[in-house]
């Protein structure tokens, strides 16, 4: 049977991407998710854990969004896409921290 070619996708470039290497970046986060868990525990600071702790929790979203949802790999204006609501995020999360304080 002959190659039948594929229709193309509004935006496909046709240059194609290596794959991410799924089982590495799957272990960095299980190895993360330890340090968290052990980071936890500490008899540190409060606001030293929460600190640690978010850093973490940022540096698994990143490589999550990079390599999973494949921003890696998407022009610029994806990733602006993806990044535009975070400020509000933020905004968010610090109104509600201030309640509570």
């Amino acid at each position: 049977m002959a190659d039948v070619p594929q229709p193309s996708q509004p935006g496909d470039t046709g240059a194609a991407h290596a794959h991410p290497p799924y089982i590495g970046i799957f272990l960095v986060l299980a190895v993360l998710t330890a340090v968290e868990l052990s980071i936890a525990f500490l008899p540190w600071p409060k606001r030293t854990l929460i600190i640690l702790l978010l850093l973490l929790a940022i540096w698994k979203a990143l490589l999550v969004a990079l390599y999973y949802m494949h921003l890696r790999f998407e022009p610029t204006r994806v990733r602006i896409l993806a990044i535009a609501p975070l400020p509000l995020a933020v905004i968010l999360v610090v109104a509600v921290i201030q309640e509570f304080k």
